[in-house]
């Protein structure tokens, strides 16, 4: 008899759990609960488990779960990891779906921040979205162990389905190759809004991704778009940028990956950024020929609040759009540092004001002082204004 094991049962961690699992010939189930919250919830934890081993087909098991008192669908993921490692199955056991969930986004709505979460980590997902980032990555990629990688995409499911995520943009960074098509089998059907594709160096590829997105939109009769952020992460990935960022209709935005970027020429990251000055200015020019947003990349010292300002506001002069965060005190610096400058607020307000009156006046030219103003100033001058509403600024 294999037992599998899936889960952490951290004494900090009470967000999660672990599972062992036992499949026996005989004997029915047997449920062995360890739980700091078993007066209160024991038996609905028990009614839970056993749920599960029912809907797999499962008679005869032994069972033990060391909880702290992690959500149910967090029991249940961890669970179902332990089951599929037993036992070959195409079902899914998935919880009650909010319906705050299943709302699409705008192709061109503000992306200034995504806070990355690793995907096996219960406790950071759980009250992400009250950060008010723009989005929130649920990482399936280079945060999650190998051997985890299946485990993760269980409860990566189940948290799309059952976490509120406040209005933020739900996202999921793929795995690359056949395990990154497992992973959109996975979240793809629960409304997933971002597909993040990491290390990308083709058109290809995003062909490949879009082609299966699109095949379980229509096989799950999901009616929103499924957009595809690239990350551009390597030498070869920055000289296609181009290609890459007009692959598909539905990719939203051009991300680059600096850590990945600056190994792969052999170079190391320094404060001002000359090393990857290029790679950036290739990434923003290739997403704004193509009309999408260009996001720049982490910042990873989370301690130091006026270098991450410089950084952001040297992103904003590039012509980024926004950028990744990898913790939640990131969040606020960033938005405002990406925030239109008063100057440029009172600028930007000129320029639409004077377009809604050549509108109502029929006129087809619009002009400032004795400057005319071609369409690309006024959309800017329009995403401007909108941007200072949203921080507040207006």
């Amino acid at each position: 008899m294999k037992t599998v094991y899936a889960g952490n049962c951290e004494k900090t961690d009470r967000s999660d759990c672990s599972i062992a699992l036992t499949l026996k010939e005989s004997g029915g189930i047997q449920i062995s609960l360890n739980s700091k919250v078993a007066v209160l919830y024991g038996a609905l934890i028990r009614q839970s488990c056993e749920s599960v081993l029912t809907f797999f087909g499962i008679d005869h098991a032994e069972l033990q779960i060391d909880d702290s008192g992690a959500a149910d669908y967090v029991i249940t993921a961890r669970l179902e990891a332990c089951i599929k490692q037993l036992k070959k199955t195409d079902r899914s056991r998935l919880p009650e779906l909010l319906p705050q969930n299943t709302a699409g986004t705008a192709r061109d709505r503000l992306r200034r921040s995504r806070l990355y979460l690793p995907g096996n980590t219960p406790k950071l997902a759980i009250n992400a979205g009250l950060h008010s980032g723009d989005g929130i990555i649920l990482d399936l990629e280079d945060s999650v162990a190998p051997a985890r990688k299946d485990e993760a995409r269980i409860l990566v499911r189940n948290t799309l389905r059952a976490v509120n995520f406040y209005g933020a943009e739900r996202m999921v960074r793929i795995n690359q190759g056949e395990r990154g098509l497992m992973d959109l089998d996975a979240v793809v059907p629960q409304h997933v809004n971002v597909i993040l594709l990491p290390k990308c160096e083709s058109a290809e590829q995003v062909r490949v991704v879009d082609s299966h997105i699109q095949q379980l939109r229509k096989e799950h009769h999901i009616e929103h778009e499924t957009w595809i952020m690239p990350i551009i992460e390597s030498a070869v990935g920055v000289l296609r940028a181009f290609e890459i960022a007009g692959a598909s209709p539905n990719v939203i935005a051009l991300a680059v990956g600096l850590e990945d970027y600056t190994a792969d020429i052999g170079a190391p990251r320094t404060p001002g950024g000359t090393e990857s000055f290029f790679a950036r200015s290739m990434i923003v020019n290739a997403a704004k020929a193509c009309g999408i947003q260009a996001i720049d990349s982490v910042f990873s010292d989370i301690s130091d609040m006026e270098a991450l300002r410089e950084n952001v506001l040297a992103s904003k002069a590039l012509g980024f759009d926004g950028m990744g965060c990898i913790h939640p005190r990131q969040i606020r610096v960033i938005h405002e540092a990406f925030a239109p400058t008063a100057e440029e607020l009172e600028k930007a307000q000129k320029i639409v004001e004077a377009f809604h009156m050549a509108e109502e006046k029929g006129l087809g030219v619009v002009a400032v002082g004795s400057k005319m103003i071609d369409p690309p100033v006024v959309k800017r001058a329009l995403r401007i204004v909108e941007l200072a509403k949203n921080t507040a600024k207006v």
